[in-house]
């Protein structure tokens, strides 16, 4: 495996998104997670957490549609992730994925991503990397 650092300006790209109780009820139709702290207000108030959480997979489904669609962009996958989730989502919370290119492979379309969410008061919810792929036949499609 032979890695390139990027030594150029880093490409980054950002993505925002209002997150809703309705995402919460989707998440649950698709994974079944029906966990209370997504659902009942007075045990969510009484947890160390004192109100509903959004599902960690809602909050990061943010930086799956920022990979797919803008950094590296269509037909990229996700290979491996390392994620920390840092700090709860709520509902009407105002989230920010970004994504920063640390390194990519010099011998196959694998990217390195720093890889980070916000909510509307800068704190930082989710941080970590990702390693990505780009199929070339959809990434020469869409160039």
């Amino acid at each position: 495996m032979v890695l390139r650092m990027t030594t150029h300006q880093p490409r980054t790209a950002r993505r925002h998104r209002t997150v809703t109780e309705r995402d919460i009820e989707l998440f649950t139709e698709m994974s079944g997670d029906r966990n209370p702290l997504h659902y009942d207000a007075e045990l969510a108030a009484a947890s160390r957490f004192g109100g509903i959480v959004v599902q960690g997979g809602v909050t990061s489904a943010l930086l799956n549609a920022l990979v797919a669609e803008d950094l590296p962009g269509p037909g990229s996958v996700f290979l491996e992730v390392s994620w920390r989730f840092l700090a709860p989502v709520r509902p009407g919370d105002v989230i920010t994925a970004s994504a920063t290119e640390l390194a990519s492979r010099t011998d196959k379309p694998v990217t390195t991503l720093a890889t980070r969410i916000t909510n509307q008061d800068g704190v930082v919810v989710l941080d970590g990397t990702a390693v990505v792929w780009r199929d070339p036949v959809v990434a020469a499609h869409h160039s």
